[in-house]
């Protein structure tokens, strides 16, 4: 069973940045595709970016194009996401989630880490 650990989150001006880092737990993890979802306060949880399991394959939310970028290491079991200029509206919980290549749900989740932006 594949572990997410988010971290990276806190609190930042609008205009600045930040990266995200999804470790996982075991090595078998850059077979996994993954993803980053972010619920806002009052709001249901939102799809943010994901990466196929080798790099290839990338999408992001219309939201954050051109401001976010997905990567990965898969030496390091590691997903990154940063974040530059930041606004307000990018505030809330950042999860990451990891699904089996050629599945539709997203499997494993972490616990997610705060991202907080100030006017």
């Amino acid at each position: 069973q594949v572990q997410l650990v988010e971290s990276g989150g806190g609190l930042v001006q609008a205009g600045g940045s930040l990266r995200l880092s999804c470790a996982a737990s075991e090595r078998t993890f850059s077979r996994y595709n993954v993803a980053w979802f972010r619920r806002a306060p009052g709001k249901e949880r939102e799809f943010v970016s994901t990466i196929s399991w080798s790099g290839g394959n990338i999408d992001y939310a219309s939201s954050v194009k051109g401001r976010f970028t997905i990567s990965r290491d898969n030496a390091k079991n590691t997903v990154y996401l940063q974040m530059n200029s930041l606004k307000p509206e990018d505030t809330g919980v950042y999860y990451c989630a990891a699904r089996g290549t050629g599945t539709q749900n997203y499997t494993y989740w972490g616990q997610g880490t705060q991202v907080t932006v100030s006017s």
